[in-house]
């Protein structure tokens, strides 16, 4: 045969990879993660709102994928931002520790990566080699060759010195990877279990659920579960309350999207009935979105005259959302709750539910980037509105009626001290005391601690109308 000159070889060449495009590049975690987390700490977005961890990545610099590796690139992805966000504290410590002098502001990226990388030594599963050489590798896909060896070395160090460095670690109080003003506000609140609350804001969430009694019991959703692999714990304290394991994304929970069950944690479902509601009442859920309460109240008592509101039109969308997914209904209204004469019609209601907005201090090992949007100036904004909404919404509340004001926050002076004040100030007013087995006992009502029988920090307190 005669040989094929390279002018034939070189256009078969060509005609080959037309026809057979070169095998799809994978999308990297790392730098998914890494954007989201210049979303949380630059931007100050939640990472529920981070764009980059809640749609495919396309093509572009991570190059093109297929659904799977997409969908598989996500998850490591969130896992690694919501840890490096979670021991953020931490991890920034131990890169201090490892550093001969401290990264540049513009390599930002640089000592993030470095982050993810001692948190995978650190916290994760992965094994060390594909730890460094993945996180190393990815500092040369960021184009910044110069820090390929840095962060070789700097992790390779962390592998050989990671006993000493963490005994270290232990005595400092970074080691509770919580920012100085937290820290001392949870240490001044809960003198005896601060300790306990720090562990469990650095612990990853349980998965409970709300069975929509509806549309379904909680032994046909237990079953459907089981069905596909999860195991189920009814909670105690929450009466359509399942506590699921493992934990997974919703979509992968048979039964959501038909409306069944709804994602709700156990201590955010005693809202519903604290209300007390009877046949009839009107009912007012200020400050609603995204919804879970209002919801729970119609699953509960169908035919509720119930009133949500929110001050943001796109929250109050999400309403809507699980109202529809739920088959659900009621009245909705995009209004500032404290503005009562640009909503309010004049009939009092028998029932409201303030879900206070707050500093969400109790919902910390949920939403991890609480830690670093949060400051102790914030803390007193979040008490003078909740002030605010308290004193506006108590002359709409018939005599006899009773508000139940709640926070997600653990810090005293959003709850028992704020229902102190309330109280001196409004002699119509007086506790009805919450008999219960769950939470702690405050001067002035009950408070859930992150870890209680599996629950978030909320605080419940209930403030009756004298007739």
């Amino acid at each position: 045969m005669k040989p094929r000159s390279r002018a034939q070889s070189t256009t078969r060449a060509k005609v080959r990879s037309r026809a057979t495009p070169a095998r799809s590049q994978s999308p990297n975690p790392r730098r998914i993660a890494l954007r989201a987390l210049a979303e949380v700490l630059d931007e100050g977005k939640s990472l529920s709102e981070c764009a980059s961890l809640r749609s495919r990545p396309g093509a572009g610099e991570d190059g093109p994928q297929d659904g799977l590796d997409s969908e598989r690139a996500l998850s490591q992805a969130r896992h690694l931002a919501y840890g490096v966000v979670r021991w953020q504290v931490a991890l920034a410590w131990l890169e201090s520790r490892l550093l001969s002098k401290p990264l540049k502001q513009r390599d930002q990226d640089i000592s993030r990566l470095l982050w993810l990388g001692l948190f995978q030594l650190w916290q994760d599963s992965t094994p060390d080699h594909a730890a460094i050489n993945e996180t190393t590798e990815c500092a040369r896909g960021l184009g910044k060759t110069w820090a390929v060896n840095l962060v070789n070395a700097v992790l390779r160090r962390f592998q050989r010195e990671q006993s000493a460095l963490l005994q270290q670690l232990e005595q400092a109080p970074e080691h509770w990877a919580h920012p100085d003003w937290l820290l001392a506000a949870i240490r001044r609140d809960w003198p005896t279990e601060w300790q306990s609350i720090l562990e469990a804001n650095n612990s990853p969430p349980p998965l409970w659920i709300r069975v929509n009694t509806q549309r379904a019991s909680l032994a046909s959703v237990e079953a459907s579960l089981a069905q596909v692999g999860f195991a189920t714990t009814r909670s105690p304290h929450a009466h359509e309350g399942l506590l699921v394991f493992p934990a997974a994304p919703v979509d992968d929970l048979p039964g959501f999207r038909e409306g069944l069950f709804s994602i709700q944690d156990a201590a955010a479902q005693l809202a519903a009935g604290l209300l007390e509601v009877g046949p009839s009442m009107r009912v007012l859920d200020a400050c609603a979105a995204p919804g879970g309460k209002t919801c729970h109240l119609l699953e509960r008592y169908p035919g509720l005259a119930l009133t949500a509101i929110d001050l943001y039109p796109n929250r109050l969308q999400r309403v809507q959302e699980n109202l529809d997914r739920l088959q659900l209904d009621c009245r909705l209204l995009a209004a500032d709750a404290a503005d009562t004469q640009a909503w309010w019609d004049g009939v009092a209601f028998d029932r409201i539910l303030l879900d206070a907005p707050c500093t969400a201090t109790g919902v910390i090992r949920r939403h991890p980037e609480i830690r670093h949007l949060r400051d102790a100036s914030q803390v007193q904004e979040a008490v003078a509105l909740q002030s605010r909404l308290l004193q506006r919404l108590w002359p709409l509340l018939a005599p006899g009626g009773m508000l139940v004001y709640a926070t997600c926050s653990m810090l005293h002076d959003e709850n028992s001290s704020q229902a102190r004040q309330f109280l001196a100030a409004h002699p119509d007013a007086q506790e009805q005391v919450i008999g219960a087995a769950w939470g702690r006992a405050q001067v002035l009502g009950r408070q859930t601690l992150p870890g209680d029988h599996g629950m978030d920090g909320f605080y419940y307190v209930r403030l009756r109308k004298r007739a």
